[in-house]
């Protein structure tokens, strides 16, 4: 069973930038793929970034390419999102996701397809 935990959330302002952590246990041995999704009020989720574990394959969603980047440690079985030139769109809840079946970048685009989620961190982006 896998189970996440996010961190780093808060509020910062347009332009700043934030650093979210997620502690992934009980995935080294049969995870795939690492994931962070956000959600907005009102809004459908999202797929912000993706990595493959497997292979190291990255992907990121259009509205994030550029300013988003993730990394992993895997010998603390955490994965990074560091977050900069923040704008107020990016105000979400941001959930840390894990597949530990067939997995690739494609699997940015369907937030419904991880089975297992933390419990999320708030990101406020003010202007």
């Amino acid at each position: 069973q896998v189970q996440l935990s996010e961190s780093g959330g808060g509020q910062a302002p347009v332009g700043g930038s934030l650093r979210l952590s997620c502690t992934a246990s009980g995935y080294s041995r049969s995870g795939k793929c690492l994931a962070w999704i956000r959600q907005a009020p009102g809004k459908e989720r999202e797929g912000v970034a993706i990595i493959v574990t497997t292979n190291g394959a990255i992907e990121y969603g259009d509205s994030v390419k550029g300013r988003f980047t993730i990394s992993r440690d895997e010998s603390t079985n955490t994965v990074y999102l560091q977050m900069n030139n923040l704008k107020t769109d990016d105000t979400a809840m941001y959930y840390c996701a894990a597949r530990t079946i067939i997995c690739s970048r494609e699997f940015l685009g369907t937030p419904a397809s991880f089975k297992f989620w933390g419990q999320g961190t708030q990101v406020t982006v003010s202007s």
